[in-house]
């Protein structure tokens, strides 16, 4: 029983700190009012009573069997609640913990078992966190106790078990009045008490009479069990481990396990059979120690389960129970050990939730203990790195499935990837085909909204088409069921296969922008009709890498030996942004070229400039193409380029016209059956600025001289401005000619006119010769202009050459 007066003493401390309010302040009024007068102790937690005898007065220490009755048990409890509640407010738990075990003793003396049960709970969990062995034992023992007194058998048996676990510690309890220490019901907390609570409790399990357990009875049509989690604390007393030898098996073929057990409870415990649960039922088995015994009853029972025997199911204190067997699954996907049911007795089985030996932890309460260190398996790799769960390979599959792409796919084109199923061994049934697109380089998304790249716009890089599916056997030539095609995902049914035939189907694919992606392509079936027959599955892969066909560039130039003067003009820009400047009303030559930068010959059908739609901008600009390909597609291998010359003539004076768009049509030149669909691309040339040129100047002369006869050369200057302009021209000197003329002068030029000035020169050396320089100023606007050094170049014959015309037309002809 409680030590009343320690709880008065605590009153007497609560009510100093303000703890006790004035509607219990008539305590000490009751004491007063009783026949013995009972005064504060100096000792704190003691009271004292004074017996007068005559002219005398005697001082005696009260026990809690003289202990005034006036001090009623619900005071007490009231006054400790709200001492608990206080300290809660405080954050000090260990404070209020100690207050509700008082409240729960309490509760435990005046016989109501249930507030008392619900207040030791509420302290043991804070005991075990501590590893406050000695604190602990008292309130199991009182929680032992309410749950005989309740008879509740399962709380019964784990407090038992607990207690029954816990190590063996040094004496200390609370002291009472008499000097002696208190432990609650359970008496002190030693090896023996641990033993004869473990023989209490197994009595009780096995269905064996005695006097504890008279009143506690395990009905034969309800069997109990407890479940022994990771937080459990019977894990002390059924700590289990499970471990596969491999991480991986065959279908059908067996693989090694370990399942082991370690009890901390004194005496050894003798286990009557043990249950050994799966994700997959068909692989449970079920362990006895008397096969002879065990197998009529288990026959009856359950015949579906296996049986499997072992000499001995008996476990030792701090002792490995090891038992290593053989299982088998011929399901693929990951087996894990889920449950070990240790069966003691026919009504009783304790479900402990397997651990990995890899990620297993000790226990917190022994682990200051002085124990031998064991391991769950002999083998130390098993012992540190063993896991519960194994994974089943998928059953080996009698069907090719054959993926095939010849070369990289292009941007644009919309690429064919063939896929073949050939049935080897097995019929295919209920049969559907997975296709796959993820990104090569990680990420698995195809697309990204934040490209800049000059090709069409769309969300997704990569797009799966289309699916095609093709029949030896033309009568099954309209069972294909396309399920569902996505961007980058599609689901399609494969129809049924016996065992030699095939199916084949086309997977169409468009690039929209260079990017290496990878196919997956499964085909899962099943091998027969049978309703537990397992799906098979066959997984293929294949990198194919996107690639650019052509890369486009443009170059504007003015025509031979003819420039125009445009003002500079200042900009902040640099020269990345800096629009084309063009001439208005000048025949600018563009010159577009598209080079093969892919690895396989491609022909290119046409190149050509569309305007953008427009019609404003179609008004603006007249673009003409110079040559065209006359004799079919021209073939360009990879690293060739391609040129086409275009004639642009601006027409509006705009700082902003739009020329138009790059069409290019290709095709592949290898396997035109598989890939012979025109490809279009696109490219946008950018918007130039057309100014009105102020001077355009022009030479003009033969296309070759011969040495020794003179020739003309024409330096035409045409006033474009309303403006009379000076201007002044410089012939330079030439080691390869001669000439006639000013080397320097000026020139007036009336306003929309042009002035010619004319040389003769005369060759001195054959060969390819530059013309002498010439420079034409602008005095208004300061500006120079030099022909470019293509434009002054000229060949000279030795002699007067000849030409058979009509032998080169004939040769034109032919080819």
């Amino acid at each position: 029983m409680p030590d009343r007066m320690l709880v008065a003493g605590w009153l007497m401390i609560f009510d100093d700190y303000g703890f006790v309010d004035s509607q219990h302040a008539d305590v000490g009024n009751m004491i007063e009012e009783s026949p013995d007068s009972v005064l504060p102790s100096s000792v704190v937690g003691q009271y004292t009573s004074l017996f007068e005898h005559g002219n005398t007065t005697e001082v005696q220490l009260l026990s809690d069997a003289g202990h005034p009755r006036s001090q009623d048990s619900r005071e007490i409890i009231a006054s400790l609640r709200r001492s608990c509640e206080s300290f809660h407010r405080l954050n000090a738990p260990r404070s209020a913990a100690y207050c509700s075990l008082r409240m729960g003793t309490e509760y435990f003396t005046v016989g109501d078992f249930d507030n008392a049960k619900q207040f030791f709970d509420g302290v043991t969990g804070l005991y075990r966190q501590e590893g406050w062995i000695t604190l602990l034992w008292e309130t199991l023992g009182y929680l032992r106790e309410c749950s005989w007194r309740l008879v509740s058998v399962k709380d019964f048996i784990q407090y038992s078990l607990e207690m029954a676990t816990l190590p063996v510690f040094s004496s200390s309890g609370i002291e009472t009045s008499d000097g002696k220490r208190a432990y609650g019901p359970a008496g002190p907390p030693t090896l023996s008490q641990r033993e004869t609570i473990q023989q209490e409790v197994f009595s009780l399990l096995k269905g064996h009479a005695s006097e504890l357990s008279s009143g506690l009875i395990i009905q034969d049509d309800q069997p109990t069990s407890l479940t022994v989690d990771l937080v459990n604390p019977l894990r002390m007393a059924f700590l289990t481990s499970v471990a596969f030898h491999s991480q991986t098996m065959k279908p059908g073929l067996s693989a090694l396990i370990t399942v082991s057990i370690l009890s901390q409870l004194p005496h050894p415990v003798e286990i009557d059979q043990l249950e050994i649960q799966f994700n997959q039922p068909s692989c449970n088995f079920r362990v006895v120690n008397d096969e002879e015994f065990f197998a009529k009853e288990f026959k009856e029972e359950n015949h579906e389960t296996r049986l499997k025997s072992i000499p001995s199911l008996i476990l030792t204190t701090n002792k490995w129970l090891r038992m290593t067997f053989e299982i088998s699954s011929g399901q693929s996907g990951k087996l894990e050990c889920v449950s070990v049911n240790v069966m003691v007795g026919h009504l009783f089985t304790f479900c402990c939730r397997p651990e990995s030996p890899a990620s297993m932890e000790g226990l917190a309460l022994w682990k200051f203990e002085d124990l031998m260190e064991n391991f769950p398996s002999k083998d130390p790799i098993v012992s540190f790195s063993g896991q519960k769960y194994i994974q089943v390979e998928e059953p080996e599959p009698q069907v090719e499935l054959t993926l095939s792409a010849s070369s990289p796919a292009l941007v644009g084109e919309s690429f064919i990837v063939p896929v073949s199923v050939v049935s080897k061994g097995h019929a295919i049934h209920s049969a559907e085909l997975k296709i796959n697109l993820v990104d090569a380089r990680g990420g698995g998304m195809l697309m990204s909204p934040r490209d800049t790249e000059p090709f069409p716009l769309g969300d997704h890089h990569v797009e799966l088409l289309c699916v095609s599916g093709v029949f030896e056997d033309d009568s099954q030539s309209n069972s294909d069921d396309i399920r569902k095609i996505q961007q980058s995902f599609g689901v399609v049914s494969v129809p049924f296969l016996g065992v030699g035939q095939s199916w084949s189907c086309r997977l169409e694919i468009k690039w929209n922008r260079p990017k290496s992606v990878m196919l997956y392509v499964s085909l899962g079936y099943v091998p027969n009709t049978e309703t537990n027959s397992q799906r098979i599955n066959v997984h293929r892969s294949l990198q194919i890498e996107g690639k650019i066909p052509f890369t486009i560039s443009h170059r504007f130039m003015m025509p031979f030996r003819r420039e125009a003067l445009l003002l500079p003009k200042v900009t902040a820009l640099p020269d990345v942004h800096r629009k084309m400047r063009l001439p208005l009303n000048e025949r600018t030559i563009l010159m577009v070229s598209a080079r093969n930068c892919s690895e396989i010959p491609l022909r290119l059908a046409s190149l050509s400039i569309e305007p953008d739609g427009n019609q404003d901008a179609v008004c603006s600009c007249s673009v003409q193409q110079s040559g065209s390909v006359s004799f079919g597609p021209a073939l360009i291998v990879p690293g060739e380029e391609f040129k086409q010359v275009f004639a642009v003539t601006p027409q509006a004076n705009s700082p902003n016209i739009e020329i138009g768009t790059v069409h290019l049509k290709w095709v592949r030149d290898s396997n035109p059956g598989r890939h012979s669909n025109v490809v279009l691309m696109k490219q946008d040339l950018p918007s130039v600025s057309v100014e009105t040129p102020t001077l355009v100047v022009s030479l003009d002369c033969p296309p070759h001289a011969v040495l020794g006869f003179p020739f003309s050369l024409y330096i035409k200057v045409h006033n474009n401005t309303s403006l009379l302009q000076e201007i002044n021209y410089t012939l330079g000197d030439s080691q390869s000619f001669v000439f006639t003329g000013r080397h320097t002068d000026s020139v007036f030029i009336l306003p929309k006119s042009e002035h010619i000035i004319s040389y003769k020169l005369l060759p001195l050396v054959s060969g390819l010769q530059h013309l002498p320089i010439v420079t034409v100023t602008s005095v208004r606007y300061s500006a120079a202009m030099n022909p470019s050094l293509a434009a002054t170049t000229l060949f000279v014959y030795p002699s007067e050459p000849y030409f058979d015309i009509e032998r080169k037309s004939e040769l034109i002809q032919a080819s």
